[in-house]
């Protein structure tokens, strides 16, 4: 067992992006937050599965090309290889949880020349 205080870690771009709370040996966990008019590359993986639950906000996410406007309570899971992009195209800040899991080091795969 052990505890992690988020106010310990720093999200990944300063004020935006995940921050970690766990990355291993079983899942991540992570708090995202991302600014107005921020996003997040596309991107798939090959063998983690993605969830994201909003705690705060609007969000669109993008999976396979399917948009979907998520709020405050929703809840949206990602299969391996389905492409999904975030955006915040509100005018307040969005805050969500993210788990991946199984555990992989390396799965993340970019997709260039994204568009929806």
């Amino acid at each position: 067992m052990y505890i992690i205080d988020e106010k310990d870690k720093e999200y990944r771009f300063g004020d935006n992006g995940p921050k970690y709370l766990m990355k291993g040996p079983r899942m991540n966990f992570a708090i995202v937050q991302f600014q107005p008019g921020q996003d997040f590359k596309a991107h798939f993986h090959n063998i983690m599965e993605e969830n994201f639950y909003v705690i705060e906000g609007k969000i669109d996410i993008i999976v396979d090309g399917n948009v979907s406007h998520l709020t405050e309570g929703q809840f949206i899971h990602i299969e391996p290889g389905e492409v999904h992009y975030c955006v915040n195209n509100s005018n307040e800040p969005i805050k969500m949880i993210s788990t991946l899991a199984p555990f992989q080091l390396k799965d993340k795969i970019d997709v260039d020349n994204f568009k929806y």
